[in-house]
């Protein structure tokens, strides 16, 4: 009877170590959402920017328990492989080999602790001695518990 005590005390103490964001993620098993309701989303499927331009960024984050990070990436498609299975077809330069000035962007962003929606507003600016051609705008979207989304767009420099 000790024996069992002693086991239940210690049951009972491991259990409530566990915090409540154990438990939030514990119960997490969906993927966030990148939406376009409500804004003007910002870039869209087949839009077309200039080296020196700004890509103004606008999209609305959900999540049902907690928001975590985003990444935005922007890489040259001079190839024209794909990422995802959009609707849209947009249409493609030649394919060609990409040179010293196609451009990267790879930047992680932190959401503030504690949102279930974010809407995000940032200006990316394209260097003025980019390549043109046709380029993906990713965005991988994470929560609090690993869930992740990934949208894909087709944008083009010229």
């Amino acid at each position: 009877m000790k024996k069992s005590f002693s086991s239940i005390i210690i049951l009972l103490c491991a259990l409530s170590a566990c915090s409540s964001s154990d438990a939030d993620d514990a119960r997490d098993m969906n993927q966030p959402i990148i939406s376009e309701e409500g804004i003007i989303a910002n870039p869209v499927e087949c839009q077309q920017y200039h080296p020196g331009d700004v890509i103004p960024v606008q999209y609305v984050f959900t999540d049902d328990v907690e928001l975590g990070q985003y990444n935005i990436e922007i890489h040259n498609n001079f190839d024209h492989h794909t990422h995802s299975g959009s609707a849209v077809d947009c249409e493609l330069d030649m394919k060609k080999e990409a040179g010293d000035k196609a451009w990267i962007f790879n930047q992680d962003f932190t959401i503030p602790a504690g949102q279930r929606t974010y809407t995000t507003h940032i200006d990316i600016p394209i260097p003025s001695d980019a390549e043109t051609g046709d380029y993906h705008f990713m965005i991988r979207l994470t929560d609090r518990a690993g869930w992740q989304q990934l949208k894909a767009i087709a944008i083009k420099i010229k």
